[in-house]
């Protein structure tokens, strides 16, 4: 095969460059913070379940898939503050202090860790090839991580036992299932495209 001068230099381009900058951190976290208020306006209650099911642990583990997770972590925190500062950017419409006596607030609460796992998972991927496959793995281990937090809570909030709230958990497995294979789908594909967006540990 002939490699011609138009296709050496196509393939000596480079990959794209995200300058990470101090101006560009703040714009990825309140973007994040943004599509997380965006993620919970579709939101589906079922049955006596007090929790409803929402796409905000997409936009969490996206978060973190992205943007690692010092941002990942920052990102969420903005919307909770966001939300308990009155803005009704929580499920349902909800916000306030009074989101915190819900039955919904330890998975709330929880997004933070959950995103911060997530991208101290993706910071340590080294190879090209491993990023799905690893992403992946991180979103699955920090959606166990969230049911750890989400669930007790629940019961405690609800005036429930453990395990009713563990019955009513199996309810969100499914979707979030979905949800992580997806944020891990988009964060892999982001970070072919960007490779020096994460800042690498």
């Amino acid at each position: 095969m002939t490699v011609t001068p138009e296709n050496e230099s196509s393939a000596a381009l480079p990959a794209p460059v995200v300058r990470v900058t101090p101006a560009a951190d703040v714009a990825l976290v309140a973007t994040f913070g943004a599509l997380l208020a965006v993620c919970s306006l579709t939101s589906i209650t079922i049955g006596l379940v007090p929790v409803p099911i929402t796409l905000q642990t997409f936009g969490v583990l996206l978060a973190g898939a992205v943007l690692g997770a010092r941002r990942g972590a920052l990102a969420t925190l903005l919307y909770l503050a966001v939300g308990l500062a009155g803005v009704p950017v929580f499920a349902q419409g909800a916000a306030g202090l009074g989101v915190l006596a819900t039955p919904s607030v330890g998975y709330l609460l929880a997004f933070p860790l959950v995103a911060w796992v997530v991208g101290l998972a993706v910071e340590r991927i080294r190879h090209p090839r491993r990023w799905l496959l690893s992403t992946l793995a991180a979103t699955l281990a920090a959606t166990v991580v969230l049911y750890l937090i989400g669930v007790p809570v629940m019961a405690w909030r609800a005036g429930v036992p453990v395990s009713t709230a563990l019955a009513w958990n199996l309810s969100f497995i499914p979707l979030d299932l979905v949800k992580a294979v997806l944020a891990a789908v988009v964060g892999a594909a982001v970070h072919r495209a960007f490779p020096d967006l994460l800042r690498r540990r």
